[in-house]
Formats: C-alpha cells, structure tokens, sequence
C-alpha cells in the first residue's frame, strides 16, 4: 500500500496520522501488507514516520527513493536543465529549490521564510549548486504560462500543479522523477506484483501512482483521478475506516 501525504494520509500541511489511521496500519503491517509513502514533499514528518514504520519511502514526486535504510534512487537535474527551468519569466515569484542537504529560497520582497523553511537548512537561491537540485517549486499566479513553456521547450521534465487543486504552484522535477516510476521501483524492491500494489492519493502529482497501482483509491474529488480511481473516499478523514475495514478482512482471510 502506498500512501501520498498531503491530503491523503494526513490533512494538506498535517503533521501526524489520526488515530484510527495509526491503528489500521499498525494491523495492515502485523497481517503482512508492505507499506510506502510516496510524497511531493521533500521529508516526511517524524511522526509519521513513526506511526507508520514504512518500508519504502519516495520523495520529492518520487524523484529520491528509499528502501528501509537503503537509497535506491535520486534523480538530479542536469546543469543545462536546472538553468532552463529558472531562466523564467515570473516576476517576484517565490521559488525553491530542493537539494538533497539543503533548500535554496527566492522570495518576493518583504515576505519572510514559512516555518518549514525554517525547519531545514535554507540559503539564498544565489547560493545553489549548478548540480545536486532535486526538486523546483514556483508559487506564482502565472505558473501555468510557465509550465506551458516548459513542456514545449524541455518535454522530458515531468511537471506537476499549475492545476487545480494547486492553480498556483508549479512543481518541476527531473526526467522519470515521478510517483508512478517511484512505485514501480518499490513494488519490485520489495516483492509485491504491480497488480497487487494499492496506491492512494488525491492531486495530479498522484495520477501517474494511481495509472500503474493494481487498485487505485482516490481520495477527495479531483475529476483528472476519476478515470484511475477504483474507488473513491469522499474525504481524507474516511480513510481510518476505510483501513480498518481491508484490515478486518484481511485478518479473516
């Protein structure tokens, strides 16, 4: 079972599973069932982490991979690459830039670091290595003129929001860096059958994991999932009795 974050597994910017959640999966695990979370952000929160006890974790739209302790993949933008997606035409956009030790921020004038900037180690944009980025966000009204752009001149780039439900943030990654790829690599690194993956998410970053997964569980309601979805979870806080009731019968199987 593979699990986006925001929105899915826990509320957008959560920071802990709820509790009928924690307890499902703590059962899902003890009955045998894999678990992954496979996320835009570029860390999981700690206690997730710790509620959860995945055996795989995909970061970054799937761009960074782990199994267990074990780094099975990272993908990185290639110098001409990296410049060609900031030579942008969005004035003062806030911009970031995910490294595997640190982030690199623009911000607009006058605003200031949002906590979670704060949390990891943030240096100015000026200061990023022309090689090593793994992920580019843009928040900016204009993000779909970017993306627009940038599938036109660099069509090898996998591109995520500048859509609903995120019409003003714009998520660049680097060619196969993707939670559809992020999943194929865990199911086989850990044994599972594509067909046996289950794969639950609720924005378009989650489209490609949702594609390949051998039952797809929409949760919300994005209409671009809908032709993926096996099922669908009205909203993220029904996603406790949804596990709990797989759990209950896989226990009677």
């Amino acid at each position: 079972m593979a699990f986006d974050l925001d929105g899915t597994l826990i509320p957008d910017q959560g920071r802990r599973v709820a509790d009928d959640v924690g307890a499902a999966l703590g059962r899902l695990r003890a009955l045998g069932v894999k678990l992954a979370i496979i996320t835009g952000r570029d860390t999981p929160p700690r206690d997730v982490s710790e509620a959860m006890q995945p055996h795989a974790v995909a970061t970054n739209n799937g761009g960074r991979i782990l199994v267990g302790d074990e780094l099975r993949a990272e993908a990185r933008f290639s110098s001409a690459d990296l410049e060609a997606v900031l030579a942008h035409e969005l004035a003062d956009a806030r911009v970031v830039l995910f490294g595997a030790e640190a982030l690199y921020v623009q911000l607009p004038a006058g605003q200031q670091p949002e906590p979670w900037m704060l949390a990891r180690h943030c240096l100015p944009l000026d200061g990023a290595p022309a090689e090593g980025i793994l992920k580019v966000g843009f928040y900016h009204p204009q993000v779909p003129d970017l993306a627009g752009r940038l599938r036109t001149t660099h069509p090898h780039l996998v591109l995520t929001g500048a859509q609903d439900p995120y019409p003003s943030f714009l998520t660049v990654t680097p060619a196969g860096a993707h939670k559809g790829a992020a999943l194929a690599l865990i199911a086989d690194a850990l044994g599972v059958p594509h067909d046996r993956t289950v794969a639950f998410g609720d924005s378009d970053n989650d489209e490609a994991m949702l594609e390949i997964a051998g039952y797809a569980v929409q949760v919300g309601q994005l209409p671009l999932l809908e032709r993926h979805a096996h099922t669908r979870l009205q909203r993220q806080d029904d996603l406790g009795a949804f596990l709990t009731a797989w759990a209950d019968r896989l226990g009677l199987a």
